[in-house]
């Protein structure tokens, strides 16, 4: 019997309530967990390796690892096959490129995460998956709400759930309630192994400063991540829990 740190309870908690309030799992779902390597897809995969084991719902939990070939970007494969077969979960390795254009505006990074998703996507139609589940912790949703808000006026965030137009697959995001700070805890604590290598093209993004203004505004008021989430959660209406949608 598994005997869980007081921090693992609190997110295995946090798993479990955003699980209920937004309807993430239900009996027979097939998930596929997108494992890039890093210590959020990496417990998003121990959380819902543990749910698999659970009677009610019944899910089947499988994980896919996107190699991108023209891109110098190096995870352990040695290591995540091991943590896989350690949660008896089986992984996929599916390797991918994309062509650079020398008159496209959009950066690398841009590319490279699109056709990452694109391959997931694709992968997981083909094999018969109808949710993918992503590693978007708290940090990461609410970090996205400042961002629409500063720079495209707008308040829109990562949602817990969103079924997606062109393909048969609802993405998840169970971890969504679950501060990064919990992560990076446990990450420490069972020595989750770090990627090789940082990818070259990686660099400092708008991303990163709202990140630093948002871990200022935490400094200042301990409230700021609950009344981000409230207010949000007021506003933007898919955030609301499914149960209480009319």
């Amino acid at each position: 019997m598994q005997i869980l740190s007081k921090i693992e309870k609190k997110i295995q908690k946090l798993f479990h309530k955003a699980c209920a309030d937004y309807g993430l799992l239900t009996d027979g779902d097939k998930v596929l967990v997108a494992l890039s390597g890093g210590k959020d897809s990496l417990e998003l995969l121990r959380l819902l390796a543990f749910q698999q084991k659970i009677y009610k719902p019944r899910i089947h939990v499988s994980a896919v690892h996107v190699v991108m070939d023209n891109v110098p970007y190096e995870t352990d494969l040695s290591y995540i096959t091991d943590f896989c077969e350690k949660l008896d979960v089986k992984l996929h390795v599916v390797h991918t490129s994309f062509e650079e254009r020398k008159d496209s505006n959009k950066p690398t990074c841009f590319m490279c995460s699109w056709n990452r998703r694109k391959t997931i996507f694709n992968f997981a139609t083909q094999e018969g998956y109808n949710k993918v589940a992503l590693g978007h912790h708290q940090d990461d949703v609410l970090v996205t709400l400042l961002m629409n808000m500063f720079y495209e006026g707008s308040i829109q965030t990562m949602p817990p759930s969103l079924q997606m137009k062109h393909y048969p697959i609802m993405i998840i995001r169970p971890m969504c309630l679950v501060p990064e700070y919990m992560i990076e805890q446990v990450a420490g604590d069972l020595a989750f192994e770090k990627q090789k290598a940082r990818c070259p093209f990686e660099k400092e993004t708008r991303r990163n400063t709202v990140t630093e203004m948002f871990r200022r505004m935490e400094q200042e008021n301990s409230e700021v991540r609950h009344s981000l989430w409230s207010s949000m959660s007021n506003i933007y209406q898919s955030m609301l829990p499914h149960k209480s949608q009319s």
